[in-house]
């Protein structure tokens, strides 16, 4: 991979060709976006990972919110991708308290055998910022955090953001990304953003990954 990475949201092949064609590095595959993004299908990452080139990140996550109610199926689920080649994954959960379940995560990265993997987005609902961060430290396969630097985003927690900048693991910046979002988040540091409705007309996820879309999010990276 390049030194900047773009990642883009995809809900199907359409958009994962889309997303190669515009210079997208990888693609996080889901489903579901009303949910803000559920386990796809077996069968859609297996369409999606014929296109050659791309990596695909999967999302193993069943249901709205970040508690993980029913490991049993989650991880059945991820050990069907795993079986499918799948290899790399996003997901992570918190508990009751807002703080990280790492007992939960433990549990998910049995199924996935050791494969890269994202912590998404719950990390911006946590409890405590920075004892989440604590407990992401040393989970094997962990290398990225996705993260808006808050729950309201980009847009509110640039600031956040910026003085993560060059943690470990390596901050993933989405959540409401936006082109003027990019340079201050390059000259901190962060060399990884993550898009998806910006990458689709009007903004609209019942609309494909526009690739000229995909290609102006290129451009403006270092």
């Amino acid at each position: 991979m390049p030194e900047s990475i773009l990642e883009v949201i995809a809900l199907d092949v359409v958009d994962a060709r889309a997303a190669r064609d515009g210079g997208a590095d990888r693609v996080e595959l889901v489903a579901d976006m009303s949910r803000q993004g559920l386990t796809p299908a077996v069968e859609t990452f297996v369409q999606v990972r014929q296109v050659a080139g791309l990596a695909v990140r999967v999302m193993l996550r069943s249901h709205d919110g970040y508690a993980l109610s029913d490991a049993p199926a989650l991880t059945r689920a991820a050990a069907e991708l795993r079986d499918a080649g799948a290899d790399e994954f996003v997901l992570g959960f918190l508990d009751a308290a807002g703080a990280v379940d790492v007992a939960a995560v433990e549990a998910v990265l049995g199924a996935i055998d050791g494969c890269r993997w994202t912590f998404h987005r719950a990390l911006d609902h946590a409890a405590d910022r920075v004892a989440a961060w604590e407990a992401l430290r040393g989970l094997p396969g962990l290398d990225f955090v996705l993260t808006g630097g808050g729950p309201g985003g980009v847009g509110a927690g640039l600031a956040t953001l910026c003085a993560e900048a060059g943690r470990t693991p390596r901050v993933l910046a989405g959540g409401g990304l936006r082109p003027h979002h990019v340079a201050p988040l390059a000259a901190a540091g962060v060399d990884a953003f993550h898009t998806g409705g910006a990458v689709r007309p009007d903004g609209r996820w019942d609309a494909p990954v526009d690739a000229a879309l995909v290609r102006a999010w290129r451009d403006l990276l270092p």
